[in-house]
């Protein structure tokens, strides 16, 4: 799973590639790896139980988000529905923190409360809320400029140039493609 994006609904908007139709939510298995590997549960909390209902609820608000923030990298008004939904999942309270101790004593972070899918979605609509509403996190959105590449991104680089959502997965193939190109023209005809 990809967590390089630069927040937490573009992580999950890169759980699918539509270009490759890979589901990255195939399962709960897989929803509670990306919970997990998303920091909405902190290391050491039990996902006892991700419910038959938390995939498809996952999908659908990866799927709002994706339209949400393709509409704002293509200027064009949000599409109403996808918003009122969203607006409706980061009404609701996030998940609470609380400190706790572990066995050698140290404070460790747990939820307080246990995990809710309420509660992780509104984490989610809350992060895509604010990354909408910011002007300055919404001048760093990008979509990836790789072949067949339908990631999204925030440009938290130096003079903000970068072009890939990857420079080891897309950067590199992109490299290789134009390496490739020099080699071909470089071939006596």
């Amino acid at each position: 799973m990809w967590f390089d994006s630069g927040r937490i609904c573009l992580d999950l908007v890169a759980t699918f590639e539509p270009h490759g139709r890979t589901e990255g939510l195939r399962d709960g298995d897989a929803l509670r790896l990306w919970l997990a590997g998303a920091g909405l549960v902190p290391d050491r909390t039990p996902i006892a139980r991700v419910g038959a209902d938390w995939v498809p609820a996952f999908r659908a608000l990866r799927a709002d988000v994706d339209g949400l923030v393709r509409a704002e990298l293509a200027g064009a008004a949000p599409p109403g529905s996808a918003l009122a939904r969203v607006n409706a999942a980061a009404a609701g309270p996030p998940p609470g923190l609380c400190a706790v101790q572990d066995q050698e004593g140290h404070l460790v972070r747990e939820l307080c409360g246990g995990v809710e899918c309420a509660g992780l979605l509104a984490a989610v609509a809350r992060d895509a809320v604010e990354l909408l509403t910011d002007p300055g996190d919404r001048a760093l959105l990008r979509a990836c400029e790789g072949d067949g590449c339908a990631r999204v991104y925030l440009d938290t680089s130096r003079g903000h140039r970068r072009r890939w959502c990857s420079s080891e997965l897309c950067g590199n193939r992109e490299r290789v493609a134009r390496h490739r190109r020099r080699v071909l023209e470089a071939r006596p005809g």
